[in-house]
């Protein structure tokens, strides 16, 4: 850990002498953070799908509530740890958030190895997992002070792609760890499958304990607390009161929150549908995770509302998609349609970041990419339980698809009238910044 004393990324001379080696330091141990964040938060959607394999008799609507619970609780703690960073400082607050990670991790280890744990336990601990969902908000403030402008879109991509890439990460390795009983002695023993096959579910949280450790050590020693961004909570409350703040919030939602509602969602989706290609369920929070830094690096280049403009589209078509190939039992069509909604959801997650900095001054832009993301979180509470009310009553997903693309049709809309067009508000402001300038 270093001290700075001063921080002006946007004079070149600092940024290229001093300020971004500091930068890069502190963005390379947020994006292990953040990833494990992820993990901890979303190891409910692929640990609920096992439950009843290994003796539990939960119901699909209880399953589905498991998955969608962490959603829920870490969304609201995003309205928390959006102003953290603020209060405590980046380093302080990255510290203690990766810490507490390890907390519903070592209850889920124990829990799943009896099936007579209640479901109220179950359930607490789902809740518990939402510890995770906060971090991105208080990762996303705490890395948006350290870049210049021009690159802030790049940089914020990066940490939210390879973080959110805790999703596909913790739904790829926990299929294989649960087969090894390599961790055995000190993690306890398996569970019986009706095939015979021996299981170590609890191995799907006890993995990440170690990794816990080391990356809130590094982050103890190897990030820093940034002069001149604390920021009372009254301070930084004021953006409620922005008019952007809540069209950049529908926005968000419109993208980030379908990737993390769908992510959490689609291994039990695919399970319900085609449970013979379950393995594949990492493949679009994969996809969607990685086209996330792509979308920040795009909106660079090419403007951040239009490129938020053409994914919106994208993602209208591919749900339209996965209707028709969902009610034809088309499985190929199914995936391709679900993947092109996966990939465009995390490029807009990445472009509709990029525009925030350019409508909001530095020290609002950072609380609003924290509230924002906040919002957009819920995504991964609403869309499991409309999938699962879409069940109850018509015993098919399409409405709730219904329902995601009319959503995408006032999403476009919005960000066309604030935003695209050329005589809206915020181009106008833009124009006169960089004129003055």
């Amino acid at each position: 850990m270093s001290r700075i004393n001063t921080w002006n990324p946007e004079d070149d001379r600092f940024w290229q002498s001093e300020g971004k080696k500091h930068a890069q330091r502190n963005l390379w141990i947020s994006v292990p953070s953040l990833m494990l964040a992820f993990i901890v938060w979303q190891i409910w959607s692929v640990v609920a799908i096992r439950l009843n394999d290994i003796g539990f008799s939960f119901t699909d609507q209880q399953l589905f509530t498991l998955a969608a619970m962490p959603g829920l609780v870490g969304a609201t703690l995003r309205f928390v740890y959006t102003f953290g960073v603020g209060m405590m400082g980046g380093r302080n607050w990255t510290v203690l958030t990766t810490a507490v990670l390890a907390i519903p991790a070592v209850g889920i280890g124990f829990a799943v190895q009896n099936p007579e744990t209640p479901y109220s336990v179950m359930l607490l601990l789902a809740a518990l997992c939402g510890l995770g969902g906060g971090n991105f908000s208080s990762s996303s403030s705490n890395i948006s002070f350290f870049f210049p402008k021009k690159a802030r879109g790049t940089a914020l991509g990066i940490n939210g792609g390879l973080g959110n890439m805790g999703v596909s990460v913790v739904q790829f390795i926990t299929p294989l760890i649960i087969t090894t009983g390599t961790f055995a002695f000190v993690a306890g023993d398996g569970q019986q499958l009706s095939n015979g096959q021996e299981v170590w579910l609890q191995n799907a949280a006890f993995i990440w304990l170690i990794p816990i450790a080391i990356v809130t050590i590094a982050a103890w020693f190897g990030m820093d607390n940034l002069p001149g961004t604390k920021q009372s909570f009254s301070n930084q409350f004021v953006i409620v009161k922005r008019k952007h703040t809540w069209i950049m919030t529908w926005l968000y939602v419109a993208t980030f929150g379908s990737f993390i509602g769908y992510s959490a969602a689609f291994p039990l989706l695919l399970k319900s549908q085609f449970p013979e290609h379950i393995s594949l369920a990492f493949l679009g929070a994969f996809l969607a995770a990685a086209s996330r830094p792509v979308g920040g690096w795009l909106a660079d280049k090419m403007g951040g509302a239009k490129l938020t403009s053409i994914v919106l589209i994208v993602m209208m078509a591919g749900a339209g998609s996965v209707i028709f190939f969902l009610g034809n039992k088309q499985f190929s069509g199914f995936l391709v349609s679900f993947l092109i909604l996966f990939i465009a959801a995390g490029i807009g997650s990445g472009s509709t970041f990029q525009m925030i900095p350019g409508i909001f001054v530095p020290k609002e832009a950072a609380p609003v990419l924290g509230f924002t993301a906040a919002f957009a979180a819920y995504g991964s509470f609403l869309i499991p339980k409309l999938f699962g009310w879409s069940i109850n009553i018509s015993g098919g997903y399409a409405p709730a698809f219904f329902i995601f693309i009319g959503f995408y049709v006032l999403s476009i809309i919005l960000n066309w009238y604030y935003y695209q067009r050329k005589t809206s508000e915020a181009t106008s402001a833009q124009q006169k910044t960089a004129t003055i300038a």
